[in-house]
This record gives structure tokens, C-alpha cells and sequence, in this order.
């Protein structure tokens, strides 16, 4: 139960993060930003995991809280809005 509580700890902070950083406007509720979070976690966190071999980028793909891991997801959250971005522009 608390793994879940941390996931979702986790993708709150990453989402909201990445929403803030990431410029424009991207919509969507507290739902969709903890959704996106927790995306971004897996995301950021493999591919930190896979390019750097970073264990900070492992305790992401885990939902650990630490800096590097709020880090990878933060950043794999921007990745997944960057793409979002461009798959809903050449859509409309």
C-alpha cells in the first residue's frame, strides 16, 4: 500500500515539475499530471538507467524518493509532453 502512495507521491511531483519547466500550456488536471508523473518515472528512469547506468535512475523505475530519482522523472515527463506535443499537433 505505501508503494502506491509512493507512485503517486512521486508522479504529482514530477508531473507538476515538468508541467512548470516545460513551456506552453498544456492542460489536464491533477489526474492527468500524476498520470504523466508516473509515466516519466519509467521513462526517465529506463532510459537514465539504460544510457548512464545510474542507480539514481533505477530507484525511479522503483518509485523511490531522492533527488535523482525526482530528477530522471521530472525529465522523462518532459520527454513524454515534448512527444505529446507532437502527436497531437500533427493530429489536429
Amino acid at each position: 500500500m505505501t508503494s502506491i502512495i509512493a507512485w503517486l507521491a512521486l508522479g504529482l511531483i514530477a508531473g507538476a515539475l515538468a508541467k512548470l519547466i516545460y513551456p506552453g500550456s498544456q492542460g489536464g488536471g491533477i489526474f492527468s499530471t500524476i498520470g504523466l508523473g508516473i509515466l516519466g518515472a519509467l521513462v526517465g528512469g529506463y532510459l537514465g538507467q539504460v544510457l548512464l547506468g545510474s542507480g539514481a535512475a533505477a530507484s525511479a523505475t522503483a518509485g523511490a524518493f531522492s533527488i535523482g530519482s525526482i530528477i530522471f522523472a521530472v525529465l522523462g515527463a518532459i520527454l513524454l509532453i515534448f512527444i505529446w506535443g507532437l502527436v497531437a499537433r500533427r493530429a489536429a
